[in-house]
């Protein structure tokens, strides 16, 4: 294993953290707020110790895709625990548990917090929370891939470990290129909701930390509420531009490069959005007779659908009190997710387009044993190492669900609050029910349940293996036993 370009790329990272913290800072300043001074430190330690770490670079630069699940796993541990550090200083968040938890759900893009009272918290910590999303939304590691030069081929390792969904691959031949494109797309249509929520009237402090929320599909607020409390007009822009960031954002890189007929021939982004609309229609009828009006029950329907099925986890009612049959679709919805190459989490559309067609296929052959017939998507025969990492991947996520349930169960809470909450985290949404409602929040679990939760938020985001594999007997026992030989040797 390349452990010093791992070291190397850790430093880097720690390095962007340090940077990022600018953004809470100023705010600080802008509002008179001292706890600018926690980040600042906080941010110009982090930022001087990964160039201490970076001062020199590693004569071998190549890594595999080992080596990348390694570094990016190490990685979201790292900036969930340095971006928690703050939190702790200010004495907002004074214990370590939960800071982590609430920094993690911040960069997992998972929405989930332990905070009663949000209006309580400094504009400071609050942007801080809600940059976390838009930096975790598209993925660390592609950030520092589209800022900062890197030679090298292997650095598609990076992108296949952080990126969401089966596949990963190349816009342009370049990687730093292609990570260039996602993130000017990005920043493109964060500045148009930006613009949109500004118009519409909702003040400027807040229009920046709904949209960070909104592209990174995370969902910390910054009113007690959620989204309740802004008007009909904020709600419809900010429900639409969940929905956008939920898109496969290849589908939006075919349009700019003129090449509509790939875009719409893109099978995932028809069913993620029929899902959407079937899913409007079922719960706008079931819950039309709770409001004043068909308008607001369509809202409320579309807001509540685009906000769970994209993992963001924004409110704008307290759907808990909802018929049994719109909170079970909330619930599934929130086991599909949304688009592979968006960012949004969950189990994703395109593995639930895959996981259908296998079973159609296995059924078809015990009617016709003799029939060869080939899974498609997009027009494209599927090639049998996606069907199996599908099938894997399937088994690993009932897997890790079923003992995370299992271990948060241990505390005694109900089935509801327990099942909620595990499926809340582990597919980066936020909110779940009972206890853990969009009108409730996190506090109440115990600091082991937290800890589970945490790691569901970051295995969540990684699509599992990577942690998984930074865990793995081999791994462990390949790094240390190389430490000891270098000491060793020294």
């Amino acid at each position: 294993m390349n452990q010093s370009i791992i070291k190397y790329i850790l430093g880097k990272v720690l390095e962007i953290v340090g940077l990022l913290m600018v953004i809470p800072m100023i705010t600080g300043i802008i509002y008179h707020e001292e706890e600018a001074f926690s980040f600042l430190f906080v941010g110009v330690l982090s930022f001087a110790i990964g160039c201490f770490t970076t001062r020199k670079k590693p004569s071998n630069t190549m890594f595999y895709l080992k080596e990348g699940c390694v570094v990016t796993s190490l990685s979201w541990i790292l900036i969930s625990v340095v971006g928690a550090i703050p939190f702790m200083l200010t004495g907002e968040i004074p214990n370590f548990i939960d800071a982590w938890f609430e920094t993690a759900s911040g960069f997992t893009t998972t929405g989930a917090s332990i905070l009663t009272d949000v209006e309580a918290i400094s504009h400071t910590s609050l942007m801080w929370r809600s940059f976390t999303h838009w930096i975790g939304g598209m993925g660390v590691l592609v950030f520092l891939l589209a800022v900062i030069p890197m030679s090298g081929g292997s650095n598609i390792n990076l992108m296949r470990a952080e990126s969401p969904g089966p596949s990963v691959g190349k816009l342009v031949p370049k990687i730093k290129s292609s990570a260039a494109i996602l993130y000017r797309i990005y920043l493109g249509m964060t500045v148009v909701q930006f613009v949109l929520l500004v118009i519409a009237r909702m003040p400027a402090f807040d229009a920046l930390c709904i949209t960070f929320g909104s592209a990174g599909t995370g969902g910390f607020g910054v009113r007690n509420d959620s989204c309740g409390s802004y008007s009909a007009l904020q709600q419809w822009i900010t429900g639409v531009f969940c929905v956008l960031f939920g898109v496969n954002f290849n589908f939006y890189y075919f349009l700019i490069a003129r090449e509509p007929k790939k875009s719409f021939r893109m099978e995932e982004v028809r069913v993620y959005f029929g899902i959407i609309g079937a899913s409007v229609i079922i719960i706008f009828f079931n819950i039309m007779g709770m409001f004043n009006n068909a308008l607001d029950a369509l809202r409320a329907a579309f807001f509540q659908v685009g906000s769970i099925i994209t993992t963001t986890g924004y409110s704008s009612v307290d759907f808990d009190l909802w018929p049994t049959l719109s909170k079970a679709i909330l619930v599934m919805l929130m086991f599909i997710g949304a688009c592979a190459g968006s960012t949004g989490g969950g189990f994703k559309v395109s593995r639930a387009i895959i996981a259908s067609k296998t079973v159609f296929k296995e059924a078809n052959s015990y009617i016709h044993p003799k029939s060869v017939k080939k899974i498609k998507m997009d027009g494209e025969v599927i090639e049998h190492d996606v069907l199996r990492s599908v099938n894997v991947y399937t088994i690993t996520y009932l897997a890790i669900f079923i003992v995370s349930v299992l271990l948060v169960s241990i505390e005694g809470k109900d089935l509801v609050t327990s099942f909620t909450s595990v499926a809340a985290t582990f597919n980066n949404i936020g909110p779940g029910l009972a206890k853990v409602g969009p009108a409730a929040n996190y506090d109440c679990l115990s600091y082991f349940s937290k800890i589970v939760l945490t790691l569901d938020m970051i295995a969540g985001r990684l699509e599992l293996f990577p942690l998984i594999i930074l865990f793995h007997p081999a791994v462990l026992k390949e790094i240390f036993i190389r430490k000891k030989c270098s000491q060793r040797a020294s």
